[in-house]
């Protein structure tokens, strides 16, 4: 099997994911421990992480037993949810670039740099020469778009976003070289070809392990689509990646599937409660 599957998960990570994926519905916190015990995580630490994402706003508890995601993790989950309308953001490349030049940008605080340039890694911006960035011109509705987007994920307002073109024939090809186009592709069959294998093995596997494994392998694909560059033909294989797109969706619905039969499958409290005082009588 993939070697992630036997990878581990903090639990702060998949109470997050769980919440994320419960929706508007609240995460019952039996749940939450039936959860955590498929990945090894004791309900003493479910609880706790709880109560640490409670104490940061990221989540919160409804009544009795139930969660749902806090205020501070709204920002969180539209950037996670962004991933369902990657299709939707491209658009005919025309040719041009869009630019980000960060030379006004002080580069002394590290974690400000760092979330410049993975505002800038989630666009597919690539930096072609210190502090130049730029990516092919065909994503979202236009370059004020992008540049707000950029803004959204923590790129200052004084890095300047333009348009740019006419390059001429030495820079366009060192900005050919800034992605790998074969890469990408590869990348795109790959993880295709791996979601589809195991789908059609998952029925025969135990539910907890079903639920754990599509957890790990529906991750890493959301990941990598939210980290690919979303390049332009002829830079990538269009339809191999529309293909990878479509194979991500079915993959996670079929691991919510999964994950509200192992919820399904889980007892009732007060089963629970009844089955327990059977074994004291």
């Amino acid at each position: 099997m993939h070697s992630s599957l036997d990878a581990k998960v903090q639990p702060k990570h998949l109470l997050l994911e769980l919440l994320l994926a419960s929706g508007d519905d609240a995460l019952p916190v039996s749940h939450a421990v039936a959860a955590g015990a498929v990945f090894g995580i004791s309900e003493n630490h479910v609880r706790v992480t709880l109560a640490r994402l409670a104490a940061q706003d990221m989540a919160q508890a409804t009544e009795r037993g139930t969660w749902r995601l806090g205020p501070a993790a709204q920002n969180l989950a539209q950037d996670v949810s962004h991933w369902r309308s990657t299709a939707e953001r491209l658009r005919p490349w025309n040719g041009q670039y869009v630019a980000v030049h960060c030379g006004a940008l002080a580069r002394s605080d590290r974690a400000t740099t760092r979330q410049r340039e993975r505002a800038l890694h989630l666009l597919g911006f690539a930096e072609l020469q210190r502090d130049f960035w730029l990516r092919p011109d065909n994503i979202e509705a236009d370059i004020a778009a992008i540049r707000a987007r950029l803004h959204a994920l923590g790129l200052e307002a004084q890095a300047v976003v333009c348009g740019c073109t006419s390059l001429d024939a030495a820079t366009e090809a060192a900005v050919d070289a800034l992605w790998d186009g074969a890469a990408l592709n590869q990348g795109y069959r790959a993880t295709q070809e791996r979601l589809q294998r195991w789908l059609d093995s998952a029925a025969r596997l135990p539910i907890d392990q079903a639920a754990r494994e599509s957890f790990f392998l529906g991750g890493a694909a959301i990941r990598q689509l939210v980290y690919d560059p979303l390049l332009p033909e002829p830079m990538v294989d269009g339809a191999l990646r529309a293909a990878f797109i479509n194979s991500v969706h079915a993959f996670d619905a079929a691991g919510r599937a999964i994950w509200d039969r192992f919820y399904d499958a889980l007892p009732t409290p007060d089963a629970a409660a009844r089955k327990a005082r059977l074994r004291v009588a």
